[in-house]
């Protein structure tokens, strides 16, 4: 079944180019609409084929495909577990689980979400491809959104790293914070010699972070992070750099498989803007057990 979204016309609207009924009316961009304007039944009015300069009367309904025929991703369907926390016909939000990849890449070519989730749709009969807003490392858990047709990806990505998208990471962290709130405002960039290291550097990206000290465990300290910008390694860098690595933390900090074999971090709360219906959509989910069990 395919994802359509359909505007009736009405007397105002009448005699207004599709094209600009599309984008002004209905809020598709010029690259969306470039993609379904060559579908058999990408523009529809009345349900018969029109291109965008086609100006339809009062009465009559635009419909637009909003779903892709074919999985353009290229992913290779793969059986996996998919934690789902939330779906509709426009998104899906997942509760990851540590060790697992989002996108296929080198040595993970079928064990990504990107292969659980493209598997799932295609079993559930659902016309749906991998469109990520966001991502999370590998090592890092919990709550992420990725989009099941363009149109929601694209109005998703725009809210990132606005008050419409908000993100709070939870981290295990090493030693006792001072300020039990603060804002790490300290630019980022790679280190040299380094393929994956990112560094603080003054030629660097500005890169922010707000936290919260939420509990004091001993010798550890349990962090809410909100990120201000989106930096690779953000919140583990800046941590560091004050002198507090993320517990785990083979990177930039001391790896210790046996306390936990991964950095301690977590996706813990997500809310944004619905990309259809502008409704706010909020969820959390608790530490997991390995972070949890740190403050033993």
């Amino acid at each position: 079944m395919s994802r359509r979204l359909e505007l009736t016309i009405t007397p105002e609207l009448a005699g207004i180019k599709v094209d600009t009924l599309l984008k002004k009316h209905l809020g598709l961009s010029g690259t969306v609409v470039r993609r379904v304007k060559w579908l058999e039944d990408g523009i529809l009015v009345d349900g018969l084929r029109v291109n965008t300069r086609f100006c339809p009367g009062a009465g009559q309904v635009l419909s637009v495909r909003l779903s892709d025929p074919q999985h353009n991703s290229g992913i290779v369907p793969a059986p996996g577990p998919l934690d789902i926390v939330y779906e509709d016909v426009d998104l899906i939000v997942l509760n990851k689980a540590p060790g697992v990849s989002v996108h296929p890449g080198p040595g993970h070519f079928d064990d990504t979400l990107g292969n659980f989730l493209i598997y799932y749709y295609e079993s559930s009969g659902q016309e749906a491809d991998f469109h990520p807003v966001h991502r999370l490392d590998r090592g890092t858990s919990g709550l992420l959104v990725i989009a099941k047709h363009p149109h929601a990806q694209e109005v998703l990505k725009r809210q990132l790293h606005t008050s419409d998208f908000r993100r709070v990471y939870l981290a295990v962290c090493e030693g006792i914070l001072e300020d039990w709130t603060g804002v790490i405002d300290a630019p980022l960039g790679p280190r040299p010699g380094s393929l994956m290291e990112q560094m603080v550097r003054p030629d660097g990206k500005p890169a922010r972070t707000r936290y919260g000290v939420l509990r004091r465990w001993g010798s550890r300290s349990l962090v809410a992070l909100e990120l201000e910008t989106g930096r690779t390694h953000q919140i583990r860098v800046h941590m560091a750099h004050g002198g507090h690595p993320l517990t785990g933390d083979f990177l930039y900090g001391t790896e210790d498989r046996d306390l936990i074999p991964r950095p301690a971090l977590h996706s813990g709360y997500l809310s944004f803007l619905h990309p259809l219906t502008g409704e706010e959509m909020r969820f959390s989910v608790p530490l997991p057990q390995d972070m949890a069990r740190l403050k033993l």
